[in-house]
């Protein structure tokens, strides 16, 4: 049976044209699957789908993600990262000279969109959530540093979201021709601003939210460590899961100004 997979051109020319013409007809996709962002269960025969290819020095790991969660794109990872991962995927592929058994442990930042009432007032968000624990670059610990080393770039950490938290300048979210491209941070060696996240394709946000988004010229960021938002359907639910967040010291936050339109 057909799926209802999205298959970016990056990982189309990746895994070639037959195997991702196999994807879409349902012959090599699973039906059912982890989704390698939230890790809640999805169906590629009933929702959108993303594929996520992991690439390594010799070996591809192909996950599935909702496409909510996650645009189709490449994640490049080391050989040793996939080979070292733990943690297993249902429904993962492997693409290359060995399969594999599980998927990679390379965080990937999951973004999800969604409108944010503060002070009776909307404001455009991005919620940001990682799928693995962040740790300290060149730490051999295996604990989660993602919250400090936010804390450490100016983000602010929220006991509850009584207020819009204050502008983290240097720092914004571009938007262009009504879709968001990425989230920019400061370049440490001068000159423009570089990519702290990147949308492989350019995603798809709503009319109010772009409205909200022009009106306050800003977007508020909210990140959490992996597994504190999870995948949530609906903005009320969203706005619950960072209030619980908030509260378990689990949130940080910055209003972000905007690039583009």
């Amino acid at each position: 049976m057909p799926r209802m997979l999205d298959v970016s051109d990056a990982v189309r020319a990746e895994i070639g044209d037959e195997e991702a013409d196999r994807l879409l007809a349902g012959v090599s996709a699973p039906g059912s699957y982890d989704c390698t962002s939230c890790r809640t269960p999805g169906d590629s025969e009933q929702e959108r789908t993303s594929t996520v290819l992991f690439v390594g020095e010799e070996t591809a790991v192909l996950a599935f993600a909702h496409a909510g969660c996650l645009p189709s794109q490449v994640v490049q990872v080391t050989e040793e990262q996939l080979r070292g991962a733990v943690r297993s995927i249902g429904g993962e592929a492997a693409v290359g000279n060995e399969p594999l058994d599980s998927a990679p442990e390379q965080a990937v930042l999951g973004v999800t969109s969604g409108l944010v009432l503060i002070e009776g007032e909307l404001h455009p968000a991005l919620v940001v959530e990682p799928t693995t624990p962040i740790v300290r670059p060149g730490s051999t610990g295996t604990g989660d540093d993602f919250l400090p080393l936010l804390i450490e770039q100016g983000f602010m950490p929220l006991a509850e979201l009584a207020s819009v938290p204050p502008v983290l300048h240097g720092w914004s979210v571009l938007l262009a021709a009504g879709r968001l491209h990425a989230v920019l941070q400061p370049n440490p060696g001068g000159g423009q601003p570089v990519a702290w996240w990147q949308a492989h394709q350019p995603l798809q946000v709503t009319d109010s939210w772009r409205a909200a988004a022009n009106k306050h010229q800003q977007v508020l960021l909210f990140a959490a460590p992996v597994a504190s938002i999870g995948r949530q359907p609906r903005e009320d639910l969203l706005r619950d899961a960072l209030d619980r967040a908030a509260a378990h010291g689990r949130l940080v936050a910055a209003a972000l100004p905007l690039a583009g339109t």
